[in-house]
């Protein structure tokens, strides 16, 4: 017999988070080790599913995690909620999307979808926003259409597991996650969208 409380002294601390939020399975079948660090130029951070403000995050954050030299990395965000966690029909919604990054110096890498902050419908309750981290067997040469941030067209209906199956990028190395419902700046966003 499987003693769970045992295994789970043995995960670390994200690991945990990602299990007792069901990012796993909803998001990534196994849950990374590593922690990805997010700072946004509001001031805050996200910690392991603590609850932030659309406006909080409406801007690009600053993301580090441990790396190797001469090494590559993609970096994705996503939503697994929505348009809500309760009927996740457009399950997972990619907020951003980044390859090739060279060390975690994401300004030099190859930006596949642009950076779009939390943007969680009124009335549908808190959103997972989960940060990945992939470490990628070399450079690759991606075959994504390439999504600006002014438009929410062809986001929905992603999947980080298949996109990382795609690539052969295994499990995710690194990984973070913070939760976020509706507030005054989301209007704001679906403008930006042409929503």
């Amino acid at each position: 017999m499987v003693n769970f409380r045992v295994l789970a002294r043995g995960m670390s601390s994200i690991a945990r988070a990602f299990e007792a939020n069901a990012v796993v399975p909803d998001v990534v079948f196994k849950a990374p080790e590593n922690v990805v660090t997010v700072k946004f130029p509001s001031g805050v951070e996200v910690n392991s599913g603590n609850v932030l403000t659309p406006t909080q995050v409406k801007d690009v954050p600053s993301v580090t995690w441990a790396t190797q030299p001469d090494t590559f990395y993609t970096l994705a965000m996503t939503d697994p909620d929505a348009p809500s966690r309760k009927e996740p029909t457009f399950r997972e919604w990619h907020h951003w999307l980044v390859g090739n990054v060279p060390g975690n110096d994401i300004a030099a890498g190859e930006t596949l979808s642009a950076y779009i902050g939390s943007g969680p419908p009124p009335g549908t309750g808190l959103h997972r926003y989960v940060y990945l981290v992939y470490k990628q067997p070399g450079k690759i040469n991606f075959d994504e259409q390439r999504l600006p941030n002014n438009s929410g067209d062809k986001r929905g209906g992603f999947s980080i597991s298949k996109f990382a199956k795609k690539y052969n990028l295994g499990d995710p190395l690194a990984g973070n996650f913070y939760q976020a419902e509706y507030d005054d700046y989301v209007p704001i966003l679906y403008k930006q969208l042409g929503a």
